[in-house]
């Protein structure tokens, strides 16, 4: 598996924790991709730990690429749904329910960074580990409920080891278990460049992790390129199949979604298609304290590709509500009383009678700045509704991420 690109970006600390604006863990990373991802797999796990609560067990997490830790503070995080206000726990996985959280990943700067910031938790478990080859004898014989894996992990293998890694899952797992698997997206308009109706072609992309730099950075700084797995819905499915047929455990895909549509990593960059606009720095500054944004720099130009119908419209549509849910964010910051919502598809009418909430309260409130601390960030999140609404699993955004479950 490749190390050295992640080795550098350790070294000149862009994989700290937190950074708010840029970096590994901006806040798109946490407040969108990561809650994306939990919100998604929460029903089923929902279902999962109430099994294990029955049985007085608590749930095993399996977290394979697991960097520093990411996979626990984004499983950890998930709320509970229907929690209210007063509650004083909110999470899915309370304390008690957490048996033990073990992690692999190839680099051993990221296992130290984790141990560093979680070696005190005795329900954590990091070690070094290459799983490109299927599951490690590291996981040892005892099956976990989870088997978890996040931001193109496995677009690190070819199938072939995609297909074995989810085999070895199947007969490792017990009775009940989860696994997720994350690719990155066939179709992201981050590389619209790249896009082929040929299943066959363009399997791997060349990448670059230059979006960990600014763009003065950038310049002179020889970054590694290498490749990852493009995966659109069809192919995951395929894998899933084969890797079910081979194990003889019969692998069920139970939902196949889209993650970070237009906020991607390589919005910023440019680096693959130079019509993109620099669209995650300004969503970061919708989720900054008392930070305004300049909500105009969120409206987006669409450049579709020839040859590419479908595709083309959903994008279409998908910036064509973007920009109605800006636009009516600025609009009603000119004129709050202007807050009739018009009839628009279901996704974006939650999404704009969210920022409508947002503004008509900002406005009783007597503190610092409104528009900065709880409108901004109320319309990042209504935004990040929209995504989870219109999209359809296709291989469409940065991420394309499949919750998988296993019984016996």
């Amino acid at each position: 598996m490749v190390t050295e690109p992640y080795y550098e970006a350790v070294r000149t600390g862009q994989y700290e924790k937190p950074t708010g604006l840029k970096g590994k863990y901006d806040n798109v990373r946490r407040y969108w991709e990561d809650e994306v991802t939990g919100l998604f797999l929460r029903p089923y796990l929902e279902s999962l730990i109430a099994e294990k609560r029955k049985r007085n067990e608590p749930v095993r997490i399996l977290d394979l690429g697991c960097g520093s830790a990411d996979g626990y503070d984004l499983l950890i995080n998930i709320p509970a749904s229907g929690t209210s206000l007063s509650d004083h726990e909110f999470r899915l996985i309370t304390p008690d329910m957490l048996g033990i959280y073990k992690g692999f990943d190839v680099n051993p700067m990221l296992i130290e960074q984790g141990e560093s910031l979680l070696g005190g938790n005795e329900r954590v478990d990091l070690c070094v580990a290459d799983f490109s080859q299927g599951l490690p004898p590291e996981v040892g014989e005892t099956p976990y409920d989870l088997y978890f894996t996040s931001y193109g992990t496995l677009s690190h293998n070819d199938d072939e080891q995609s297909i074995k890694l989810l085999s070895d899952i199947a007969k490792h797992s017990g009775e009940h278990s989860l696994v997720v698997g994350d690719w990155l997206g066939r179709y992201s308009y981050e590389w619209q460049s790249l896009w082929t109706e040929d299943l066959g072609k363009v399997k791997f992309m060349d990448y670059v992790i230059s979006y960990l730099y600014s763009a003065e950075e950038r310049v002179g700084r020889e970054l590694e390129h290498f490749p990852l797995r493009l995966m659109c819905r069809q192919e995951v499915e395929n894998v899933i199949a084969t890797a079910s047929a081979n194990a003889g455990i019969e692998i069920k895909s139970r939902k196949i979604f889209d993650r970070s549509v237009l906020v991607g990593r390589h919005m910023d960059t440019g680096e693959y298609n130079k019509h993109c606009q620099s669209l995650r720095k300004t969503v970061n500054s919708l989720f900054e304290i008392g930070m305004r944004t300049d909500l105009e720099a969120l409206l987006l130009d669409y450049h579709a590709e020839p040859g590419f119908d479908s595709l083309n419209d959903f994008f279409r549509n998908m910036v064509a509500s973007w920009n109605a849910l800006v636009q009516f964010a600025i609009d009603l910051l000119h004129s709050p009383r202007a807050s009739r919502i018009p009839a628009h598809p279901e996704a974006l009418r939650k999404a704009m009678q969210v920022v409508k909430r947002a503004v008509e309260s900002a406005a009783e409130l007597e503190m610092g700045d409104p528009k900065a601390n709880i409108i901004e960030p109320q319309l990042g999140y209504a935004l990040r509704g929209l995504e989870m609404g219109s999209q359809q699993g296709m291989g469409v955004g940065h991420g394309l991420v499949a919750i998988m479950e296993i019984r016996k």
